[in-house]
């Protein structure tokens, strides 16, 4: 098949192979369809340091940076990047790999010379996503690409909430969501979590008291009492009703986990809010950087039965939220030096044109430089979210 002709029927060949085989299915379909000579599978690691080539396990090849040279800049930029090879004569593609506003890692493909036509590079960018959902697909199914994420053992408390998030990101026209966490291969009870529908998206971010498997364990619980309630139809405040009878009930107040609620109405940006513990939500409009302060009620299951009451605000188009976990606003320097709103407000400015994504992990990176390692002592989860609204 010549390179100009369009691929009408990748997606269902790579639908059609064992989830092990992707990348040699992907691989074998380029170099019929566009004449690659070479393919290959990057993916993000946990802590979205470097990208990993999917190969014969247990070694995934060496890794590049997530966030430098051509690879990390088409994952940074999620615009493919076009690399010019000398010797032998050709061009190596980057093409960044999103699932619904997921980044999951980038298709390097190397073509010969005059190949890389624009034609040929949007019709890569078009594989590289059907690619993508075929890998979020097969995860359900092999361990190939969990493993190939990791660039060392994730302790028992990490890879389980791992396995509860939704992703790393989300996108729609109304919003773009950005999520981030550390420490990435040991993390215990932070979680960020949503659900969207035609008209609403509920997020979540829940810090489970305690650490290691008993953290996880907590939040696990609270987190999927959550869901169940939200899956049952039942509004804001009796989601977190139900959640807090829930922890408590297998608990009996002995430990808790705060969590901050927000239910989004896509059409009109009217925001339901219920602040059950400590998360804290900060608020970017017009070149300003404000704590949204919400009616602190008690963290669920603290106490049996307690009640929740929902309280309101108004996002605008170009709004920026993010919200941010214990772990990060109430961590302290070696010299006792709160993180806090200062340092917060100062990240949040000097990031205010990067991606939802970037601007999550650039308050972990500042996070961790205060604190003066990449061992954090709390879990820190940081979500981002840019509201665009619902044009007409």
């Amino acid at each position: 098949m010549k390179a100009s002709e369009p691929l009408p029927s990748a997606e269902a060949v790579l639908r059609a192979a064992p989830p092990h085989a992707l990348v040699a299915t992907a691989r074998r379909l380029l170099a019929e369809r566009v004449g690659a000579e070479e393919m290959t599978l990057l993916l993000a690691d946990y802590g979205l340091t470097v990208l990993q080539p999917v190969s014969h396990l247990p070694h995934t090849g060496p890794p590049v940076p997530a966030h430098d040279g051509p690879a990390g800049t088409a994952f940074l930029s999620q615009s493919p990047v076009v690399e010019v090879l000398r010797e032998p004569a050709g061009h190596l593609v980057h093409l960044p790999i999103t699932v619904r506003g997921d980044r999951l890692g980038v298709l390097s493909v190397r073509l010969p010379a005059g190949a890389a036509d624009p034609d040929t590079v949007l019709r890569l960018g078009d594989f590289a996503t059907a690619l993508g959902h075929e890998v979020s697909t097969a995860d359900r199914d092999t361990d190939l690409y969990h493993l190939a994420r990791r660039t060392r053992r994730l302790t028992l408390a990490a890879e389980m909430q791992w396995q509860l998030l939704p992703g790393r990101g989300c996108a729609r026209e109304e919003y773009v969501i950005g999520a981030h966490l550390e420490p990435a291969y040991a993390i215990g009870g932070d979680n960020f979590d949503w659900s969207t529908g035609a008209d609403r998206l509920v997020l979540t971010v829940t810090d489970g008291m305690g650490q290691g498997i008993d953290a996880s364990l907590l939040t696990s619980l609270a987190v999927g009492a959550l869901r169940n309630a939200r899956r049952a139809g039942v509004g804001l405040a009796d989601q977190a009703s139900l959640a807090d009878q829930a922890v408590f009930a297998q608990y009996g107040g002995k430990v808790y986990a705060s969590t901050l609620l927000l239910d989004f109405d896509l059409a009109t940006g009217g925001v339901r809010a219920v602040d059950a513990g400590s998360p804290q939500l900060f608020r970017q409009r017009a070149g300003r950087t404000e704590r949204i302060e919400l009616e602190a009620q008690l963290p669920l299951g603290m106490f049996e039965e307690s009640p929740y009451d929902e309280q309101t605000f108004q996002v605008e188009p170009g709004d920026r939220l993010i919200a941010v976990s214990t772990g990060v606003h109430g961590t302290r320097s070696a010299t006792g030096d709160l993180f806090g709103e200062r340092a917060l407000r100062q990240i949040l400015s000097a990031t205010r044109p990067a991606s939802p994504h970037e601007t999550a992990r650039a308050v972990v990176a500042g996070l961790i430089e205060h604190y003066g390692s990449k061992d954090l002592t709390s879990d820190a989860a940081v979500v981002c979210l840019d509201w665009n609204g619902r044009r007409g």
